[in-house]
């Protein structure tokens, strides 16, 4: 009978164990194809969601903003287009804020004006379980 019960709650820590990590790999995150060898995991982020938590469902150019001749253009959005469309890898002569610096001043920047949010590094990308 003792054999029967172990193995019933092996199974069970198996099933438990394998659902947990399978979970943690469907996390959404933010799209950080554009790094070729990132230092991070890509930070967790649920567009959706994070956008309803923050009362943006209306308001899309306030993260995919547009500038010309560095002046916002108001009501302008670039959804659709990849940040590193407009932000490069590293500073350049046109003098747009590189990738990595503008994810991190867009966010928090906003978390902290609202004071909600993350802002330390291990509280948005957070490593998957192996």
């Amino acid at each position: 009978m003792k054999l029967k019960q172990c193995i019933f709650i092996m199974m069970i820590l198996l099933f438990v164990t394998a659902f947990s990590a399978y979970s943690k790999e469907d996390i959404p995150t933010a799209d950080n194809s554009a790094f070729k060898h990132p230092q991070r995991p890509a930070a967790v982020f649920d567009h959706d969601e994070h956008n309803e938590k923050a009362n943006l469902e209306d308001d899309c150019s306030y993260c995919h903003h547009v500038y010309e001749n560095k002046k916002l253009i108001k009501d302008e959005s670039s959804e659709g287009s990849s940040c590193s469309e407009c932000h490069p890898l590293k500073s350049s002569l046109k003098n747009a804020i590189p990738l990595r610096t503008a994810f991190h001043k867009r966010c928090k920047e906003c978390h902290f004006k609202s004071d909600k949010g993350p802002v330390l590094c291990g509280e948005c990308h957070v490593k998957k379980a192996r």
